[in-house]
């Protein structure tokens, strides 16, 4: 038996990849679904108007341009080379073997509010089916807290928006003297519904996250670009748009700012939750995804200020209903503050609002149910090499 002979025996076939992107298009815009999704929609608004607007988005531009783009090509990079998922792929370093689990952890946590955010756009989506949408007007059963844009009378009041959310959405009660109550039922039923589509879609696999990427890609600009041309025409809403953008420098000497910067690139780019890495591993060997790093990192931050600036906009609107010129105390800052300005906005085009309402709630599920679904893509502990 000759020496090449021996060599050809000795060698393995190589393996291939069970899946693969059908083209880099696919990748792409499945990147920019993960990226820009509920981090920047939903959670960027509030975490600005936790951080004093302005001063916020300074830091955050640093730390995506310092942290998050590095470390988003890095796990692009170990994910396409590798051609495993992410627990897998720490194999060549096992000492790293428990960020890879602390990856999945991470994943496992947010899936629990992704779910219940998914549930609430449900919710609302459902709502704006009726021949008038339930926010855009003062009921009797919200008593005098309602204000109706009137300024001369709506001192200390609220949004029907923000009214509708709390009480007819949340049902929030001022305490529990009564005890917790039974859980509402039409949030159950969303949630419930939520995991059927969560599911149905993760049996699916990559080839329908491939597919359904492009519309997922392109959608929430359309539905932001339309929110966004409303807002800047509301009375008020440039005031807001200045408090977004006017830094306060004080507040840059602020660690916190710093690190819920920090913490808002993670969560917006979908970093250091495993995700990535699985995304790439589906990747060409030899595809050059630089490009499409600087491409996803840039709609990213964009996609981030657009949504700080609908919501601050609104919010400028809002002060200006109730009389109040301190801006950052109209709503109650939180997790909801998209839940109130976005509806608002709706609620102020004056023909068929029902016809925004539906896509923006189903865009918002949409985001949510995608990102879930990459969080737990079909090759999360996966072992198949690309080289």
């Amino acid at each position: 038996m000759t020496q090449l002979e021996i060599s050809k025996k000795s060698e393995k076939p190589s393996e291939k990849p069970a899946e693969q992107w059908g083209n880099g298009l696919e990748f792409l815009f499945s990147c920019i679904s993960l990226s820009v999704g509920l981090g920047n929609i939903w959670r960027f608004p509030y975490i600005a108007f936790q951080n004093g607007g302005g001063t916020f988005v300074i830091p955050y531009l640093i730390a995506l341009l310092v942290i998050g783009r590095p470390v988003y090509y890095l796990e692009i990079s170990l994910g396409q080379f590798t051609g495993r998922g992410v627990v897998k792929a720490f194999d060549m370093a096992p000492l790293l073997k428990g960020v890879a689990l602390g990856q999945v952890l991470a994943t496992a946590a947010s899936i629990t509010y992704y779910s219940s955010i998914m549930a609430l756009t449900l919710r609302f989506w459902l709502a704006s089916f009726g021949s008038e949408l339930p926010w855009s007007r003062c009921w009797e059963s919200w008593g005098t807290d309602c204000h109706d844009g009137n300024a001369q009378n709506s001192s200390g009041k609220m949004s029907p928006a923000q009214l509708y959310f709390e009480r007819e959405i949340l049902h929030e009660v001022p305490n529990i003297d009564n005890g917790l109550s039974l859980p509402n039922w039409q949030l159950v039923a969303c949630l419930a519904i939520a995991w059927l589509v969560i599911g149905g879609v993760l049996i699916r696999g990559i080839k329908s996250s491939g597919k359904a990427a492009y519309f997922l890609g392109v959608f929430p600009y359309v539905v932001l670009l339309i929110l966004l041309l409303r807002a800047v025409t509301l009375p008020g809403a440039i005031d807001g748009i200045i408090y977004f953008f006017k830094p306060q420098w004080r507040e840059l000497l602020n660690p916190l700012v710093w690190y819920a910067a920090v913490t808002q690139v993670f969560f917006s780019l979908a970093i250091c939750f495993g995700t990535l890495i699985t995304y790439a591993s589906y990747n060409n060997f030899n595809r050059n995804v630089y490009n499409d790093i600087v491409i996803i990192t840039t709609m990213d931050s964009c996609s981030s200020i657009i949504a700080g600036c609908i919501t601050f906009g609104i919010l400028g609107n809002l002060a200006r209903e109730t009389g109040n010129p301190d801006i950052g105390s109209v709503v109650k800052g939180g997790a909801g503050l998209a839940f109130i300005s976005y509806p608002e906005a709706i609620a102020k085009f004056e023909y068929v609002p029902q016809a925004l309402a539906a896509p923006w709630a189903w865009d918002h599920a949409s985001c949510a149910s995608f990102g879930i679904n990459s969080d737990y893509a079909p090759r999360p502990f996966g072992n198949w090499p690309a080289a």
